[in-house]
């Protein structure tokens, strides 16, 4: 059945710090940026679909808020 242990509760290999932190770093950014595209994108829909820009104006209006959320992001 169970085993009942009376040592150390981590005997595994030691965390590596660093690496964790690189990782939390990547998932951050990730997260940050997605959404921003996310944003970008329904924006650019919205133009696209609600008003007279069509395919084209949705996309430029995409790429203007991705590009200006990715410079104040920084």
């Amino acid at each position: 059945m169970a085993e009942h242990h009376t040592g150390p509760a981590e005997v595994g290999a030691a965390m590596d710090y660093k690496e964790h932190e690189r990782t939390y770093s990547a998932f951050l950014g990730a997260a940050k940026y997605g959404t921003l595209f996310l944003v970008a994108l329904l924006l650019g829909m919205t133009a696209g679909f609600f008003t007279g820009a069509g395919l084209l104006g949705g996309f430029v209006v995409l790429l203007i808020v991705f590009i200006a959320g990715i410079v104040l992001l920084r």
